[in-house]
């Protein structure tokens, strides 16, 4: 079980970035998605749902090769918690720079986890 839950939260992780990517689309505009409400409120459900599932992970295994999982799980309580002083360019440095690395870090984990 425990390498199908380990497959399941990592699945759950690429289909979040896969979707906060599909929303933006291939012209990434800052002030675009800083006017759309809609768009913003979606990319922040996807980022929760990539905390709450990186939180899992950490449940089944405190070394699963993640950089900075703890800091996903703060930004899922924040987004939540916080969620009226959630800051438009803090979120859009998450999808710009740290998204990119996470979906490879998530990918080669994929890779390497076989259901058994």
């Amino acid at each position: 079980m425990g390498q199908r839950s380990l497959r399941k939260y990592l699945y759950d992780i690429q289909q979040s970035i896969d979707s906060i990517n599909e929303y933006l689309g291939e012209k990434r505009d800052f002030f675009a998605y800083e006017q759309n409400k809609l768009l913003r409120r979606a990319v922040e459900r996807e980022l929760e749902i990539i905390g709450e599932a990186v939180n899992h992970l950490l449940e089944l295994d405190k070394s699963i090769a993640i950089d900075n999982a703890r800091r996903i799980v703060d930004l899922r309580n924040f987004v939540i918690h916080g969620y009226d002083k959630v800051d438009n360019v803090i979120i859009w440095g998450v999808i710009s720079k740290d998204l990119p690395k996470l979906k490879e870090q998530v990918d080669m984990l994929m890779a390497q986890t076989t259901i058994l």
